[in-house]
């Protein structure tokens, strides 16, 4: 699905439209400034902190980039670095953990600002607590915006105003988490054995 949105896969039939503009009228760069994406895998390149983040919007300025890093939840944790927002992170940005990796990656899409966001599994690969910042980040994030969140851990989506549930590639099941609960399907089954201590309502 989110191929087909970014137009790297051609859709065969149907449309996609964003503001009632058919997303193959667009360009291909126009079409991908209009979404914001936070990965799973995350993004840094070799250089400071404050570059990495500034990478979202051409000409920030630092006031810009430091409102960002508050936004995502990044900033306690760079203002206590030995160089702050002048670390610099080295080639695999192996001297920050990987929760910290997801925290920068947010405020740079934070600063990026754009009307559409997709959130790849960004709390896959944490541990609670900053799992529980992240959600924070992701919240403020999507804020006044449309997103696409692939999740997992149903906890990241259960708010959502429409779930989708993919199995081998098909749209099996679909609906509001309360909705979805009810049908007792596939959705029911994940979000039941994820919460087997709590009441599934």
């Amino acid at each position: 699905i989110i191929n087909l949105l970014m137009r790297f896969y051609e859709l065969n039939n149907g449309k996609i439209t964003i503001d009632n503009l058919d997303t193959r009228a667009m360009s291909r760069q126009d079409l991908r400034t209009t979404f914001g994406m936070v990965l799973q895998d995350t993004w840094l390149f070799n250089g400071k902190i404050k570059d990495n983040i500034a990478y979202g919007k051409n000409g920030a300025t630092d006031e810009e980039i430091f409102s960002a890093a508050k936004t995502a939840r990044a900033d306690h944790f760079i203002r206590t670095l030995p160089d702050g927002y002048e670390t610099v992170l080295n080639e695999e940005a192996s001297n920050i953990s990987q929760g910290q990796k997801q925290l920068i990656t947010i405020a740079r899409a934070v600063l990026a600002d754009p009307p559409i966001m997709i959130l790849d599994e960004a709390t896959s690969s944490v541990d609670t607590r900053t799992e529980l910042l992240i959600q924070q980040a992701m919240t403020r994030l999507m804020e006044g915006r449309t997103s696409f969140v692939i999740a997992h851990r149903l906890s990241t989506i259960q708010g959502a105003d429409l779930i989708l549930v993919m199995d081998q590639g098909k749209v099996i099941e679909q609906g509001t988490h309360e909705q979805l609960i009810e049908e007792k399907g596939l959705y029911a089954d994940l979000y039941n054995s994820q919460f087997s201590d709590k009441p599934a309502g």
